[in-house]
């Protein structure tokens, strides 16, 4: 199976899915939280989510999207835009599981693609889009060095899962 990034040096296409799944620990909310300077006490006291209605502090919604960017990155894709539609929250502990697929390409690389998070239970926690510039024709001969190079700058796990087209 290809990586993300051994199909992005290929060039993507309509079809294309990506699949990964995380699993955020409390420490990374924690620093979150630090690097987002989102102090919303909904994130960091268990008191105040219970009163909001939550079981204990949830997961920024952010922090959730950050899959969305996390296939981008390895792919290649240069955002142009997002949005965004949280439907359930995220606890750390929760596994879940992203789902992107890109979903039209332009003659001029200027793509689109859709993204849905799910947790264990199959419950999708997030609904994305995202717009973006495909590598063009140097950018994928640079990723091919890069990876003949053993990819120095690529700090992805083996959290990718699957790439391929449908």
């Amino acid at each position: 199976m290809k990586s993300p990034r051994e199909r992005a040096a290929e060039g993507l296409e309509v079809g294309d899915r990506f699949t990964i799944v995380r699993c955020f620990s409390e420490d990374d909310v924690r620093r979150f939280t630090q690097i987002s300077r989102d102090y919303n006490p909904v994130h960091c006291d268990t008191r105040y989510a219970e009163l909001r209605g939550f079981k204990a502090p949830i997961a920024h919604g952010l922090l959730t999207a950050s899959l969305v960017t996390e296939v981008g990155g390895q792919i290649g894709w240069l955002a142009t835009g997002m949005s965004f539609e949280f439907k359930r929250p995220v606890y750390a502990g929760d596994e879940i599981t992203c789902h992107w697929l890109i979903a039209d390409i332009d003659d001029r690389g200027r793509a689109k693609a859709e993204v849905r998070i799910l947790n264990a239970e199959g419950i999708t926690v997030l609904e994305a889009t995202t717009t973006g510039v495909l590598p063009g024709t140097e950018e994928r001969e640079r990723l091919k060095q890069m990876l003949a190079d053993g990819d120095p700058t690529n700090g992805a796990t083996a959290v990718l899962v699957s790439a391929g087209t449908s």
